[in-house]
């Protein structure tokens, strides 16, 4: 069910690289290694909803449900995942905070904010940017485009 969802969500997004990675999920097996994505939110329904997207599509999911455990093993992991994306409002460390965190350990690391409850302009408020911002709720096809082109790209 997820999966039609995900692939008449992708297509009317219009094709393209989109269509192309939808493609692989007739059965055919790839050979690549997966692209690992750390999912940090203090939903849990939207970190399932994360993991029921993004597995179809070949990425390692890794989910947390608070910044302190995406932070602790962040700074542990080898390799590090090729992209985080994380809420803004959490209990006790904002997804801002996340980011500084984890760009004084990688400083190149991609990321995506996300939230509900703030907009954009929270970006320019910081010195430890997302590079790209998703406000809830979002379409699915414009999490798909954001994270392929952050993850792959």
């Amino acid at each position: 069910m997820w999966i039609t969802f995900i692939k008449r969500a992708c297509q009317r997004a219009g094709g393209g690289v989109l269509y192309t990675v939808m493609a692989d999920l007739n059965g055919t097996q790839t050979n690549k290694q997966p692209v690992t994505i750390f999912v940090v939110d203090d939903e849990p329904m939207l970190l399932e909803m994360a993991v029921m997207i993004l597995e179809p599509l070949h990425f390692l999911v890794r989910t947390f449900r608070d910044a302190q455990s995406a932070l602790a093993e962040y700074s542990t992991a080898d390799p590090r995942p090729a992209l985080i994306v994380t809420d803004y409002a959490m209990h006790s460390m904002t997804g801002i905070d996340l980011i500084r965190e984890c760009r004084r350990i990688h400083p190149k690391q991609k990321i995506i904010l996300v939230s509900g409850s703030v907009d954009e302009s929270i970006c320019n408020k910081v010195e430890a940017r997302p590079d790209r911002f998703l406000a809830k709720p979002y379409q699915v096809s414009d999490f798909v485009a954001l994270i392929q082109s952050l993850a792959t790209g």
